[in-house]
């Protein structure tokens, strides 16, 4: 055997068993988190580095401490490109699974071998740090639009939805083509749980949304307003007259096609919600305005030029319904 052939068989080796570098990134949570995950592996592919997803989390009793149960939505695209991690590779890096409780506290594992600690867990909105790593193993949402802005075109490109068999939707993004067309998200359901109301509640208010929909009927005096929901009878109350049509039949696993029809819209009003966000970021148009939130949960603080920064391309409106 040449010392070629060697060298392959080492590497190859390698690759199986989880040695080299390598960064695994987890995936976690719905559709929109899913994704911004994706995003981030595919970021890091885009820079050179070996790249791979641990979809761990969905196997059955891995999702005990979860607010509420998903499954793995990616798979659901036409074609992605996903290359996966199985458990060697992740305890490769972890010395366990992520699951797995360690056999001593993360933080003695930092101060008694620092240079092997190869789990970096999210902490702040942006960690511009993480892009020069090459070996670890990485657990967190990624929502920031600055770790990916920069591929949102090959994304774009990239994520395809399978064909409804619904006519209805077929129908809807016809028409959205017609004239000015606004998806409005207004998500309730869980966020209207005691738990989940504190962290996310009081957001996205009447005010915010009152704003969003002036600012783009000053821009666009003939435009439709297309609202998505997971409380249908909260939003017909609330959005009534002919600017307005209310989408409801997409349910359980065919919600998966709201995200298209978000995508459809020539512009977008986001919900504190990573599934409305990735709605707009879809969205092909060149000339479209996304508008979200100021704050996406209330323990964060809106820094305008941060967030300005680190959101480029949206517009932001606070609670109260101030453009920012």
């Amino acid at each position: 055997m040449n010392g070629r052939e060697m060298g392959g068989r080492s590497r190859r080796f390698a690759q199986r068993t989880g040695e080299g570098n390598v960064i695994i990134i987890r995936v976690m949570g719905g559709l929109g988190n899913q994704l911004q995950q994706y995003a981030l592996y595919r970021k890091f592919q885009n820079l050179g580095a070996e790249a791979k997803l641990d979809l761990a989390w969905f196997s059955k009793g891995s999702q005990a401490q979860a607010a509420a149960p998903r499954q793995l939505a990616l798979s659901d695209f036409e074609d992605l490109p996903m290359e996966t991690a199985d458990a060697a590779q992740v305890h490769a890096l972890l010395g366990r699974t992520y699951e797995e409780k360690a056999k001593v506290t993360e933080k003695l594992r930092k101060r008694l071998a620092p240079q092997k600690y190869l789990l970096f867990e999210e902490t702040e909105m942006y960690h511009p740090q993480i892009f020069s790593l090459r070996k670890q193993y990485l657990a967190g949402y990624w929502a920031c639009e600055a770790y990916y802005a920069d591929i949102m075109g090959m994304l774009r490109e990239e994520i395809r939805f399978p064909g409804s068999e619904d006519e209805r939707n077929r129908a809807i993004m016809e028409e959205m083509q017609s004239r000015p067309s606004v998806s409005i998200h207004v998500r309730r359901g869980d966020y209207l749980d005691a738990a989940n109301a504190s962290m996310f509640g009081g957001i996205c208010t009447e005010a915010y949304y009152d704003s969003c929909i002036r600012y783009l009927q000053e821009r666009y005096s003939d435009a439709v307003f297309y609202v998505f929901s997971d409380d249908a009878d909260y939003v017909r109350a609330h959005y009534q007259g002919p600017e307005y049509r209310i989408i409801d039949w997409n349910r359980g696993k065919d919600s998966f096609y709201d995200m298209q029809l978000m995508s459809c819209c020539h512009h977008n009003i986001c919900a504190n919600s990573t599934f409305s966000f990735w709605g707009a970021r879809l969205n092909k148009n060149p000339q479209k305005i996304m508008l979200r939130p100021s704050i996406h949960k209330n323990t964060q603080i809106c820094v305008p030029e941060q967030m300005k920064k680190l959101w480029a391309g949206w517009t932001l409106v606070t609670p109260e319904g101030a453009v920012i």
